[in-house]
């Protein structure tokens, strides 16, 4: 029988259970997709332990992956069995063999990219298309700060900005993920353990500050980050690594340089077939080029799933994890 991994209970890592499970049956409109690689995200641990609610339990988890199409649906019109395809937010299920998504999640992934590279960047990748290229469009020239820049977020983050002419100042937890960032394209990584992010952003700018900020880290970086960002400039929180922002009061955006504040998800931006390929086609060609390359750096097979979230959240993982079915 088919395998995915489900949760009957909110929790740790620990919740994850390996299970038989029937085969999916693909909806009028579903695509039924055989996975070769599964993507790894923080989102998935925040479903795993209820910080984002789940429709139901027991539930499925994970939203990313890459195969080949299996079956379509009667009402399908886009996909065809044997066509390699990609997806970055399908409904929660990814962590499985099989998995039935809408054909509105899904695009088509070239011959050149393979199925690991997609599940390791399409969630990650569309996020930073949507970061760097539509909540603030940088047009180059300008220096950014990017929290988390060894992350797999943060790597392609390093390079996409870079192809973009733009210095982007990252942080990072110690030497050796400074390194890995710095090599990846940041023009200038904070070190954390020995270094004020603040401090070494406002000597880096000379006093200018960054027009933006992007923080994927949360309650533990929030406010500090409000220091770096300049007078009209923009806040972007993307994610809650070290635990969600909350309390948040708004006279203190008045007070550091009438500050924007956006919380952005990639279901708002890639919200229609067409944005979602555009979007995806950007991304593609980038790594076709070699602007952006897809750091894979731990693979576990799909039943040492919790292992994997044990790794993740401990930091003890850079780039991209897969799992592999």
């Amino acid at each position: 029988m088919p395998k995915r991994i489900q949760f009957s209970s909110c929790g740790g890592p620990d919740v994850l259970q390996y299970r038989d499970c029937s085969l999916p049956v693909p909806g009028m409109r579903d695509v039924l997709v055989r996975n070769h690689a599964v993507g790894l995200n923080f989102i998935d641990t925040y479903h795993r332990s209820g910080l984002y609610p789940v429709p139901a339990l027991p539930s499925g988890l994970g939203s990313e992956g890459a195969g080949v199409v299996e079956a379509v649906g009667a009402e399908v019109s886009r996909f065809k069995p044997g066509d390699r395809v990609a997806y970055a937010s399908a409904p929660l299920g990814a962590y499985a063999e099989y998995h039935a998504v809408p054909e509105t999640a899904l695009v088509r992934l070239p011959d050149a990219i393979g199925f690991e590279q997609a599940a390791a960047v399409m969630l990650k990748g569309l996020t930073v298309q949507y970061l760097l290229r539509q909540t603030f469009p940088l047009r180059g020239g300008e220096t950014i700060l990017f929290h988390a820049a060894a992350g797999g977020v943060g790597l392609i983050a390093c390079q996409w900005a870079k192809a973009l002419g733009v210095k982007l100042i990252g942080t990072a937890g110690n030497a050796a993920k400074a390194a890995l960032a710095k090599a990846h394209g940041a023009w200038e990584v904070i070190d954390l353990s020995r270094e004020d992010f603040v401090k070494r952003v406002h000597e880096l700018t000379g006093g200018k500050k960054c027009p933006v900020v992007y923080d994927s880290v949360g309650k533990d970086t929030w406010e500090r980050s409000l220091d770096c960002v300049a007078p009209r400039g923009l806040m972007v929180t993307f994610g809650n690594s070290s635990g969600p922002v909350t309390g948040v009061n708004l006279g203190i955006l008045s007070q550091k340089g009438s500050l924007y504040v956006t919380r952005p998800t990639l279901f708002h931006y890639a919200n229609t077939p067409e944005r979602l390929a555009q979007m995806s086609d950007e991304l593609f060609a980038l790594m076709a080029n070699g602007r952006i390359r897809v750091e894979i750096g731990r693979r576990f097979p799909l039943a040492e799933a919790a292992a994997a979230h044990t790794a993740l959240q401990s930091r003890q993982t850079t780039g991209s994890t897969v799992l592999i079915p």
